[in-house]
């Protein structure tokens, strides 16, 4: 395979905790393979006269904490140039990056994952897909249904539809007192849709990351076990990482979603599942290759790079009749 030409739009690559960070992993594996990456952030990305354009620099990564990369000087490249952009910037989801999804559709190069669908295929909405799934749920922003659907279930998790790392999240049950202000809160007075879904008790076993690529399931997946004194799967939030095999139903599940995600042009995903049913699915910059790679052996991200390379060959066969 000759070597591909990459753009990464990421966060500051100063900034991440490269033991854990998936985009990281993404960037050594491109590495060891040969390839040649470049990374920018939001503020670099630009449109003119049609054609989307990156303040590029290409980098030298290595695994160890405090001298983890090195930048060469910044160069203004059309993403044209690339043969693949990975769309790697963390959520929110806000207007800015729903901007940059725009301009990437203009890119004139292939975009992973897909600008459109990232736009389309909210994390907490795009699930709605796989009805069969799903825990009872309902996305509202009248009080007064929450509160009747806190009513039928007793117990519930009432979330944002665009934050991550179990920001806002909250677990309401009948007794507390606090409902109110708590439903006043992430709803802002029923300005913002939330999502409410029925708490799912087998949360104390862990939330199950189980990361997608090309619509496959990697083989081992992270299970977030929660601490003692929160109810949310999020490491940032204090979980802690466990392997966790996939089981039957696992399967089960990527079996059914895998196709849709390859039809959106989705090729990294993180599903999240808990006990029998999916939570989340995670398409903007999904993490756990790390963890998976050293519980199991297996790198998503090396797994990711081969389906690059078939994807780029492809295309390039194509473009040649």
């Amino acid at each position: 395979m000759t070597a591909l030409t990459a753009a990464i739009l990421m966060d500051p690559i100063a900034g991440i905790k490269m033991t854990k960070d998936t985009t990281f992993a993404m960037l050594l594996a491109a590495q060891a393979r040969g390839h040649r990456c470049h990374v920018f952030t939001l503020p670099d990305l630009f449109l003119r006269d049609g054609r989307a354009w990156g303040r590029l620099q290409a980098v030298t990564v290595q695994d160890r904490a405090g001298d983890h990369y090195r930048l060469e000087p910044v160069g203004e490249r059309p993403l044209a140039e690339m043969d693949v952009v990975l769309m790697r910037k963390d959520p929110p989801v806000d207007l800015e990056y729903l901007t940059a999804c725009y301009l990437l559709e203009h890119a004139g190069t292939w975009v992973v994952n897909d600008p459109v669908s990232l736009r389309n295929a909210n994390e907490k909405l795009y699930a709605l897909h796989f009805p069969q799934f799903l825990p009872p749920l309902l996305v509202s922003r009248d009080l007064a249904d929450l509160r009747a659907f806190l009513a039928e279930h007793g117990e519930i998790v009432v979330k944002p539809l665009s934050a991550r790392g179990g920001e806002g999240v909250f677990y309401l049950h009948g007794q507390d007192r606090n409902v109110g202000s708590i439903l006043e809160t992430v709803t802002g007075r029923g300005a913002h849709y939330v999502m409410a879904q029925r708490y799912l008790p087998a949360i104390r076993e862990g939330d199950k990351r189980i990361l997608m690529v090309a619509g496959e399931p990697v083989a081992g997946a992270l299970l977030r076990v929660p601490a003692a004194e929160d109810f949310r799967g999020n490491l940032v939030a204090g979980a802690q990482g466990v392997p966790a095999p996939l089981t039957e139903r696992d399967r089960e599940i990527c079996a059914a979603i895998g196709p849709r995600l390859r039809e959106d042009g989705l090729l990294f995903v993180g599903l999240d599942v808990i006990g029998e049913w999916v939570t989340e699915i995670n398409v903007t910059s999904p993490t756990g290759a790390r963890e998976i790679r050293q519980f199991f052996g297996i790198d998503a991200a090396e797994l990711l790079w081969q389906s690059l390379e078939r994807g780029v060959q492809a295309r390039r066969g194509s473009a040649g009749h």
